[in-house]
């Protein structure tokens, strides 16, 4: 899930398990669910992943979506929970996502876990080698941190369990599979940057992409962006990967931004528009516009609320105070990616 590419800690062995590592089996589907599964049809389609808690981001883009018209869906695609353990902040956060199409991630997945006893995931997020251990150890406490709050609130936990771990939307003849993680687990990191550098892992995400039978994967979960086109033999529209990296903490260095992802059936034309927009960078497929929406998730608003609950010495404050000031080490040319045809 979440990691500070501002401030990592040293990388840990491969062969590392334990909490915070591991993928349960319960998180596992098959890429096959999204080719039998019947889909949601939409005009607009936000998909909002990782907003960790973060109000004044939510606020934005709740106001942002009422400026849409025609036939719209807002997915929460989990870990919409994360630095909000202030009771008065968890309750209004959840209320106001759960009005909307959400997901549960890692995170709401572990929270609505019965007890920490049986929590033997840690926080869920199943970090791959190259985060270090400290990063992992600091995630667990966070979530048990969150957990203790979460338990004030049994009717939210029944909600987040409940949720759904993946989602299909058709938008102007585009078919979508919404997940948190990747095409196979709800904390999987297939879906990553650092994965998709890899020709041999490309070729895997492809099958995926024949086995779901969908244009699109929409998620989050690896906290940073990637648009990665893959073109494929056969394929009238490109493959895409739509990570959002997370709405909730800025995505790029010395950028405050959030992004979410739209996809439409008409441009992005919200207030702003011209040199002040939100929209950072998009496509087209197909018939289907295809944006990167960006709200300011470093507002200061946000970083009085978070310093409130995570002052400084806490395990959020060590691991992202960094991170939300001046944002990871990550430029939007390492996002932005076309791999070459069957590469």
């Amino acid at each position: 899930m979440t990691f500070n590419a501002a401030k990592a800690d040293p990388p840990a062995a491969p062969a590392d398990i334990g909490p915070g590592r591991t993928c349960p089996l319960h998180y596992r589907y098959g890429p096959a669910v999204f080719s039998q599964a019947p889909a949601q049809a939409c005009e607009v389609l936000y998909v909002v992943g990782g907003l960790y808690g973060n109000e004044p981001a939510l606020d934005q883009v709740l106001a942002l979506f009422e400026q849409e018209t025609g036939d719209k869906r807002l997915v929460f695609n989990g870990d919409f929970n994360w630095f909000n353990i202030d009771p008065g902040s968890f309750e209004r956060l959840n209320s106001r996502v759960l009005m909307h199409t959400a997901l549960r991630g890692n995170v709401e997945t572990e929270l609505a876990s019965p007890s920490v006893d049986d929590a033997d995931a840690g926080c869920g997020c199943a970090y791959p080698s190259w985060v270090g251990d400290g990063v992992v150890e600091r995630s667990n406490r966070i979530l048990q941190r969150l957990r203790t709050t979460a338990r004030r609130f049994p009717r939210i936990s029944q909600q987040l369990a409940a949720l759904p771990m993946w989602a299909r939307f058709d938008v102007a003849g585009l078919r979508l599979a919404i997940v948190h993680g990747d095409a196979e687990s709800l904390a999987g990191w297939g879906f990553a940057a650092e994965h998709l550098q890899d020709a041999a892992h490309r070729n895997s995400v492809r099958r995926w992409f024949d086995q779901a039978q969908v244009d699109v994967f929409a998620c989050s979960h690896t906290c940073l962006p990637v648009f990665h086109q893959l073109p494929m033999a056969g394929r009238t529209v490109v493959p895409l990967v739509l990570n959002n990296g997370a709405t909730g903490m800025p995505n790029f260095q010395g950028d405050g931004a959030g992004l979410f992802t739209r996809i439409a059936v008409r441009p992005f034309a919200a207030r702003g528009a011209g040199p002040e927009s939100p929209r950072r960078h998009g496509l087209q497929a197909g018939a289907a516009h295809v944006d990167a929406i960006a709200v300011d998730s470093a507002s200061p608003q946000w970083r009085a609320q978070f310093l409130r609950q995570w002052p400084a010495g806490s395990d959020a404050h060590t691991s992202y105070a960094a991170r939300i000031e001046h944002g990871p080490a990550y430029s939007p040319a390492q996002a932005l990616v076309t791999s070459p045809d069957g590469q």
